[in-house]
């Protein structure tokens, strides 16, 4: 059974008071049990609308769950997504301060750029390539403000797809000419190696990722705007930060990437 409206509202308010405090509380499915995907998304919404009332911005989308490895360590089966936030995004090199979160991981991601709108329940990774104007080397951190990781895939959803920070690269390399799904990218913590992807990682294919975006957008009355960026999910398993470190992402043809984490 589908969660009321009052439901949906009280988590909601329990995420957002989540956020504020950067306190973990308990699964929302351990609350709900028969909370389906289609819940997860409306809490979602309801939670970016109060975020939004205090004074953020939707400056792009977040693809979380598209690679094997993330699906095995969460233990999900689907992707997600969520809006990024304005106060997540920061430049190249930023510094973080790894006690405003509460779980954090990071990931190394191609984030992808647009030029034109993208709609509808019948968008190709063809359409997606003509509307793309280039790929940016990415980082992303990932929190969860559900205690312990405890996930089931409507959980994160309704976390905004667990979401954190992003780092985009200082660079926009065009999209013509490029196959995403080869782009190579190591992952370093202070000058050492922590893992390795390409971008066929994320859903076969980051453009397949947008239009899977695109397509899972269209029933909620949602779109994707030229100027917007998507990052297309993560090409590996994510990995758990700590204060002190220093991570570059360092992608073929794309550059790199660096965060430091304080």
């Amino acid at each position: 059974m589908s969660l009321t409206d009052a439901e949906v509202s009280k988590l909601a308010a329990d995420l957002h008071q989540a956020r504020q405090a950067g306190i973990a509380i308990p699964p929302l499915t351990a609350r709900h049990p028969g909370m389906t995907m289609a819940d997860g998304y409306r809490v979602q919404q309801e939670l970016v609308a109060a975020l939004t009332a205090g004074g953020e911005r939707v400056v792009g989308y977040k693809l979380g769950l598209t690679s094997t490895p993330m699906q095995q360590l969460l233990g999900v089966d689907s992707p997600d997504f969520a809006p990024v936030l304005s106060s997540h995004l920061n430049p190249d090199g930023a510094a973080v301060s790894a006690a405003s979160f509460i779980a954090p991981r990071v990931e190394a991601e191609i984030a992808l750029v647009l030029r034109e709108d993208l709609r509808g329940p019948d968008c190709t990774a063809l359409d997606v390539a003509a509307a793309v104007t280039g790929a940016v080397a990415a980082l992303e951190i990932v929190d969860s403000r559900i205690a312990d990781w405890k996930i089931k895939l409507a959980d994160t959803i309704a976390d905004l797809a667990s979401s954190g920070a992003v780092v985009l690269g200082p660079a926009l390399t065009p999209a013509a000419g490029l196959d995403l799904r080869v782009l190579g990218m190591v992952l370093t913590c202070n000058g050492n190696l922590i893992a390795t992807g390409a971008g066929a990682a994320a859903l076969g294919n980051p453009l397949q990722a947008v239009a899977w975006l695109v397509q899972t957008l269209h029933p909620l009355g949602e779109d994707l705007r030229a100027g917007q960026f998507i990052m297309t999910g993560a090409l590996h398993a994510a990995v758990d930060i700590t204060a002190g470190q220093n991570y570059r992402a360092e992608f073929d043809r794309l550059g790199a990437v660096g965060l430091r984490v304080r």
